[in-house]
């Protein structure tokens, strides 16, 4: 990606300084001059400047109330004050009222290109405070990937094309890590440190995208109270990821189609495009071929964006991935609660396994969360689990209705029976009392039922 130079505006009512200074930062900026505040702020409604060097004395309005209304109006931009002569009355208020520096018009050439670079800086830290805290408030997840040849393909894919500028879509349902395999492709990226800017489209309340995405001025509409960076400038020069971009408002995406084409947005409220540089990555759940043919979606924004299109599978068709997801979250869990279990038996596993997941790998890592939260065991037992999912098993499998049932029954009878131990203390005769059975009859259902694993613990009086 290239990099653009910044903008300095130069505000000096004396045509001689203005050149002057001009002349000092041409080689390193794009230069803007005004002989007044006025001019100078009607020029930022059409110019975006990243810093401003104003003159303190100005007819009209003072440079210091031109500080004060570019720093409530564009926070990002650096404002650094210029007077004839020093002033430290003057040069106090001027950092009072967030001016980044204060100079004298002698000021040598290099000591103002110098400080100039710093602005600069100064204000891309600025920036990179707010793209994180756009971010998700999270840390950085990882991409957790199983034996699955499925899933070892995506990967493969991934790695080739993360570090190209290519436009990437990933499709898949709901839950199976698109937001993560987007991570994966900015880490591996050519700038693994530049913003990874995200905004679930269909998270976001419907008039408030516009705003969301391209960013609004102050004044725009009610409650628009100062200037805000969208997703797309935040995102300047990294990576953006539109989560669910099937479901963005059809008189959106001509606007996003002009972003991606020119490279340019333009803020609500805004008369002046703004040029904005960024990879981007969609995802949606949506059949975007069925979307374009049912006038839901524009073709020509679809073809944009279909560049290199990544499938993720559900959970459903790779099931030999879930034992080391499952272990993967347990393991996180475990370490977020500070709880030392051991793991997850064999007979849970078999049922984590046999589950249809129709959440996929959120509802997965939820589950095992929710296990983890309320055990006080060493390990994850079959009868820990919800018994819908424990009932996806009871497939019929060529027997005949009546056997179904009875293995349903069979398993909601085993369970019961298991937690009324587990509460008794693994006491067979507390149990029986507690259940109202005889302890023969209790005795014979533990047999029955193939309790035999936890023998070991059973106890009578």
């Amino acid at each position: 990606m290239s990099t653009k130079r910044k903008t300095v505006l130069i505000v000096d009512d004396d045509e001689a300084t203005r050149e002057r200074l001009a002349a000092m930062l041409a080689r390193e900026y794009r230069v803007l001059s005004a002989s007044s505040g006025e001019a100078a702020l009607a020029l930022l409604t059409r110019e975006s400047a990243e810093l401003v060097l104003v003159d303190v004395r100005l007819p009209g309005i003072s440079g210091l109330e031109v500080l004060k209304i570019v720093r409530e109006n564009y926070p990002l931009t650096e404002v650094i004050m210029v007077s004839a002569e020093s002033d430290v009355e003057s040069a106090v208020q001027a950092m009072k009222h967030g001016a980044y520096h204060y100079v004298t018009k002698d000021v040598s050439d290099a000591a103002l290109v110098t400080l100039a670079g710093h602005a600069g800086e100064h204000q891309d830290l600025n920036r990179q405070v707010l793209a994180l805290s756009a971010q998700v408030a999270e840390a950085e997840r990882e991409f957790v990937v199983g034996p699955s040849a499925a899933m070892h393909e995506v990967v493969e894919l991934a790695h080739k094309i993360a570090k190209l500028s290519a436009t990437v879509l990933i499709l898949g349902e709901s839950g199976t890590g698109k937001e993560l395999l987007a991570r994966l492709i900015h880490r591996e990226g050519e700038r693994p440190g530049a913003p990874f800017i995200t905004a679930n489209l269909a998270a976001i309340p419907r008039e408030l995208v516009e705003s969301t995405l391209f960013g609004h001025e102050k004044g725009s509409f009610t409650g628009a109270h100062r200037q805000h960076l969208g997703k797309f400038e935040l995102a300047s020069g990294g990576t953006l990821f539109l989560d669910e971009i099937g479901d963005l408002r059809a008189d959106l995406q001509s606007k996003l189609l002009r972003a991606i084409q020119e490279g340019e947005i333009e803020r609500v409220g805004g008369t002046k495009a703004i040029k904005t540089e960024f990879r981007l990555i969609a995802a949606t759940h949506v059949d975007l071929d069925r979307a374009v043919k049912e006038g839901r979606f524009r073709e020509d924004l679809f073809y944009r964006i279909n560049v290199v299109p990544i499938r993720l599978p559900p959970l459903r068709e790779r099931p030999e991935d879930i034992p080391e997801l499952a272990q993967f979250f347990l393991r996180r869990h475990t370490t977020r609660f500070r709880k030392p279990m051991e793991g997850i038996s064999d007979s849970a596993m078999a049922v984590l396994r046999s589950y249809f997941w129709p959440g996929n790998i959120r509802e997965l890592e939820n589950v095992i969360e929710r296990l983890v939260a309320v055990s006080d065991k060493e390990w994850i037992t079959e009868e820990d689990l919800p018994l819908e999912y424990q009932v996806t098993r009871l497939e019929p499998g060529g027997r005949d209705r009546a056997s179904l049932l009875q293995r349903a029954a069979a398993t909601f009878e085993r369970n019961f029976i298991l937690k009324a131990l587990e509460k008794s203390g693994w006491n067979v005769t507390a149990t029986a009392r507690h259940l109202g059975v005889p302890l023969s009859t209790l005795k014979h259902k533990i047999d029955k039922l193939e309790i035999r694993p936890l023998a070991r613990r059973l106890r009578g009086d």
